[in-house]
């Protein structure tokens, strides 16, 4: 079972995805359940607010999971993103989630992230984005982070690649994190107690103001959506080069 979840007596879901000797990398089975979990969650009324997270203390999640061998279409103008319908507002479910980052959360941990309502984090969590390291277009990543980050912030995570990580202090400093929970206490106990307080309130006012959240900035994130796959498709390196530069990622990074 590579994504578990665990639907509480109190109107809480807690989803954990359970790949910890991978690092939570997402293989096709995990988006299909995923997708399939957010599906199910969406039609159960029960359900009030749900907690996302990553079995292990080492990371949340660390994107696409290149061992799976996933194909792509021969073509350069076609990219087949397995990852556009593994957020819970790609599924339409306009319950509030609520991430707790325990560990590395990078590259395609952001369509996730980036669908979560807040975001909650161990000390010890950090942010990157390796994919200009790699010779790919960081583009969904990029857009999904943009609409959580000032832009700066998150230029400077995409174009630094694997040289360096947001650490949960700094990437609370500029608004991607809304607590960091200190070394000592228990990340998921500090989500459930948000949780546990927006699932007290009237279940109309919650998804309404959700979903009125989301009208805010689904304009602009639409259109950049658009553009996304054919920068992708013009952007990335050759897969021969992607592999040379991925092999040779043991490089050491610093954390801001």
């Amino acid at each position: 079972m590579t994504v578990r979840c665990e639907v509480r007596g109190d109107g809480i879901a807690v989803i954990t995805l359970d790949r910890p000797e991978r690092h939570n990398a997402i293989d096709l089975e995990t988006a299909e359940r995923l997708g399939a979990t957010w599906d199910r969650l969406r039609y159960d009324d029960s359900v009030r607010v749900a907690v996302l997270t990553g079995a292990g203390d080492a990371a949340f999640c660390t994107g696409l999971d290149r061992s799976a061998g996933i194909p792509q279409p021969a073509s350069p103008y076609s990219v087949d993103d397995p990852l556009l319908r593994i957020g819970p507002k790609s599924r339409d479910l306009w319950k509030p989630v609520i991430a707790a980052v325990n560990g590395m959360a990078c590259g395609g941990a952001f369509y996730l992230l980036a669908e979560c309502e807040f975001l909650i984090a161990a000390e010890h969590a950090t942010f990157f984005d390796p994919h200009t390291t790699y010779g790919m277009v960081s583009a969904y990543e990029s857009i999904g982070m943009a609409q959580r980050m000032p832009y700066g912030e998150v230029a400077r995570m995409a174009l630094m690649g694997t040289a360096e990580r947001l650490g949960a202090r700094r990437a609370h400093d500029v608004g991607l994190v809304s607590q960091v929970v200190p070394v000592g206490h228990d990340l998921l106990t500090a989500a459930l107690d948000a949780a546990t307080e927006i699932a007290g309130h009237p279940t109309e006012a919650v998804q309404g103001t959700v979903r009125a959240l989301w009208a805010a900035r689904e304009l602009s994130r639409a259109h950049a959506l658009s553009s996304a796959a054919s920068l992708i498709a013009l952007g990335n390196a050759p897969a021969e080069t992607q592999r040379a530069r991925f092999a040779g990622r043991g490089r050491g990074f610093r954390i801001r």
